[in-house]
């Protein structure tokens, strides 16, 4: 008999949702699986709770980046900053409790930490009997992730998994696995056909910008700076769905058709990535999942301090990426790229090495095909021993 299987993400920014719809397009392939429902775990809350959670990230990225810094750095204390989440999400959570009893789902998947936490409360509670998979979207483990019961955790590399043991998680209930990206980013494209599409032909350096990540004005200020490029190239800018950008940019690009493709949103970003040398991007964990598994260097710009600037650390400690500080370095890290012909091929195989196209696939086979454990449960007598632990130095 196949299972069902219930996967739960979180509108905050794309990254969460995109990693669900992976896994879920995987668990769909199977033949042990009866039913799968994947579903935007803040749509089963209530409006102020989900606006806190989808618009408030939002806004302070944009208006208070540094904030946002020093939140993140100073909630990750493990053990203790989980706790004042659960006390926000659970009253919201009735709506979402429902539903997972109404699926009675066999698994579920949570790609954001506050569904995480709701499942957690109700396994350890003894409310729910169901295998719990957790699904780290970030190459940084921060104490929000922490649950009190699960079955797995899925990480994004070795160094996530030896932390987690460091705070007193089973080491056999981690597993790096990646970060779940679609299948596509993981096959070999013909990119003289996707540069064709485009009216391009092979030969000239491409860069992909994905502008839609960055906002109306940092990624025009990228833009002025390629069009000051004194090297030969051509530029997919990717807007999404920002109208205004589109509009900005293609007027700051209308003298130059030979060198630029203007695009806004496109489901497409696993051919453009294959075509092109190198993404000029922010460091979310899906982008940089997606380029890893592509085997694709990045310029980073403009990272958010906590998460953002954490992938940066690893994509830069792996050779994987370089660093824009400030938009008006962009061109002089281009030119370093460009004029050393050893040096993307190098990058690229640094990126391909931590790259882990196949994360969905394989996180599918562990949580359908390992033999059935019960969860891990935390209890306030070992969480007291944990903290007294890692007060003490490890």
């Amino acid at each position: 008999m196949g299972k069902r299987v219930l996967i739960l993400s979180a509108s905050v920014g794309s990254g969460h949702v995109k990693a669900a719809d992976a896994l879920a397009r995987v668990m769909r392939g199977r033949p042990d699986v009866d039913e799968i429902l994947s579903d935007d775990s803040l749509d089963h809350t209530n409006v102020l709770h989900k606006q806190f959670y989808s618009k408030l990230y939002a806004k302070l990225s944009a208006m208070l980046p540094e904030f946002l810094g020093w939140w993140y750095e100073t909630s990750d204390d493990p053990w203790v900053a989980d706790k004042g989440r659960l006390a926000l999400d659970l009253p919201q959570a009735l709506p979402l409790i429902n539903l997972v009893r109404e699926f009675r789902p066999d698994v579920i998947l949570c790609t954001h930490f506050m569904p995480a936490g709701v499942i957690s409360w109700l396994i350890a509670t003894g409310r729910l009997e169901a295998r719990l998979g957790v699904v780290v979207t970030d190459f940084h483990f921060h104490a929000f992730w922490i649950t009190r019961a699960f079955n797995w955790y899925f990480v994004a590399q070795e160094e996530d998994k030896i932390h987690m043991e460091a705070l007193g998680l089973p080491s056999d209930r981690i597993e790096v696995t990646g970060i779940p990206v679609e299948p596509e980013f993981g096959t070999p494209v013909d990119r003289a056909a996707v540069l064709a599409r485009f009216g391009w032909t092979p030969g000239r350096p491409t860069l992909l910008l994905a502008g839609g990540a960055l906002g109306l004005s940092p990624a025009s200020a990228v833009i002025r700076q390629l069009l000051q490029l004194d090297r030969d190239v051509q530029t997919f800018v990717v807007c999404g769905r920002n109208e205004e950008m589109l509009a900005e940019v293609g007027e700051l690009v209308r003298d130059r058709p030979r060198d630029f493709r203007i695009l806004g949103y496109t489901t497409e970003m696993h051919d453009l990535m294959g075509a092109s040398d190198v993404l000029l991007s922010k460091p979310g964990g899906l982008t940089t999942a997606e380029a890893l598994a592509r085997g694709l260097p990045m310029v980073i710009l403009d990272p958010i301090g906590g998460q953002e600037e954490r992938n940066s650390d690893v994509l830069l400690e792996a050779g994987a990426a370089l660093k824009c500080t400030e938009v008006t370095v962009l061109g002089h890290k281009l030119r370093r790229l460009l004029d050393d012909p050893a040096m993307l091929p190098r990058m690229s195989e640094n990126a391909r090495r931590l790259g882990r196209p196949a994360a969905a696939r394989d996180i599918a086979r562990i949580v359908l095909e390992e033999p059935d454990r019960k969860p891990v449960v935390i209890s306030k007598l070992r969480e007291k021993a944990l903290r007294k632990r890692i007060a003490a130095g490890g």
